[in-house]
């Protein structure tokens, strides 16, 4: 990774040595993921590259582990200019416009190639739904793929049964009703805690989440089922960013695409080393029994549908934008 650093470190010097130092115009970033998350990691670097980038000019600070904003407060806050920038999982708010869950589609994207493709497809219909509610995308970065966390084995739907299921968007909360279990509404940063107390017993997430919050402590198996990658996203508020130069601009772009790529990359490294992480602190990991799986994506056919009736003709062009890029 040190590579990545030197070379956003790098771009942001090379603009910056021609450009004036002036007072720091301060940009908080909320960010809900803990300080060591890879997606928080890569929105440092990002501020970094910015703040030295325009010359001080404009100084972006993070603020990771939900601790100026909690997650679901996020896009709000940015939209509403209480802070110019900050990442979200746009997913949390599929219940406000149903095109934001396109990356939880059960079994459609179940790959890093295929994650950028659908990403690819929905891009423009994002930015532009994003834009009608004041916002500027900035960058988009995958979480590895989705498996199934539970604190006692689990072989097929049936052993789901009444199991308190942690949730983060409409797609978790679908998906705990159609097996079962019961979702517990539980942002990223209380998760250690809830399942300490008992407030849950399972989750859906990506290994990194569980590594980051030491989820060996109170669960015992990790299912690698590959559901989907759901993305953050960063974004600033569209009046802030129309009031920056166009030389920054430029420069946040730069810092943008920098990121995005070094996000790509470390989520696809980050995926094994946090799965053997989960190994390393007593879980068992491994995939899912035939059987689940094909339960699973019997749910996934339902959920799919139930989609792309709620996101209308603008869903449906995105999955056969995707489809169309196989």
């Amino acid at each position: 990774m040190k590579f990545l650093t030197t070379v956003l470190t790098t771009t942001a010097l090379t603009v910056a040595s021609a450009m004036p130092v002036l007072a720091a115009e301060k940009w908080d970033m909320p960010m809900a993921y803990s300080a060591s998350n890879f997606h928080s990691a890569t929105g440092a670097e990002f501020a970094k590259c910015v703040t030295t980038g325009t010359g001080g000019e404009i100084e972006i600070v993070t603020h990771p582990s939900g601790s100026l904003f909690p997650g679901a407060q996020i896009k709000r806050a940015i939209q509403t200019g209480q802070v110019p920038i900050g990442e979200r999982l746009l997913s949390g708010h599929q219940n406000e416009n149903a095109l934001f869950g396109f990356d939880s589609i059960p079994f459609l994207a179940t790959s890093f190639d295929d994650s950028a493709k659908l990403w690819e497809a929905a891009k423009p219909t994002i930015e532009k739904v994003l834009a009608d509610q004041n916002l500027t995308l900035l960058y988009a970065v995958p979480w590895p793929p989705q498996g199934l966390y539970f604190k006692n084995e689990v072989n097929s739907v049936a052993d789901m049964k009444g199991i308190k299921f942690r949730s983060y968007n409409n797609a978790t909360s679908r998906l705990a009703e159609l097996t079962g279990m019961l979702p517990v509404t539980i942002e990223a940063a209380e998760i250690s805690q809830a399942f300490a107390t008992g407030v849950a017993d399972s989750m859906v997430s990506s290994g990194s989440t569980g590594y980051d919050r030491k989820v060996w402590e109170s669960l015992n198996y990790f299912y690698e089922v590959d559901a989907w990658l759901p993305r953050n996203y960063v974004m600033v508020n569209s009046q802030v960013w129309d009031g920056v130069s166009d030389q920054n601009k430029n420069v946040i772009r730069g810092c943008a695409e920098l990121a995005e790529y070094a996000g790509n990359w470390r989520s696809k490294e980050y995926t094994g080393f946090t799965l053997q992480g989960l190994r390393d602190g007593g879980m068992t990991v491994g995939p899912a029994s035939d059987q689940m799986v094909g339960e699973l994506k019997e749910i996934g056919v339902t959920m799919t549908n139930e989609w792309l009736e709620a996101a209308g003709e603008d869903g449906a062009a995105i999955v056969e934008a995707f489809k169309a890029k196989q």
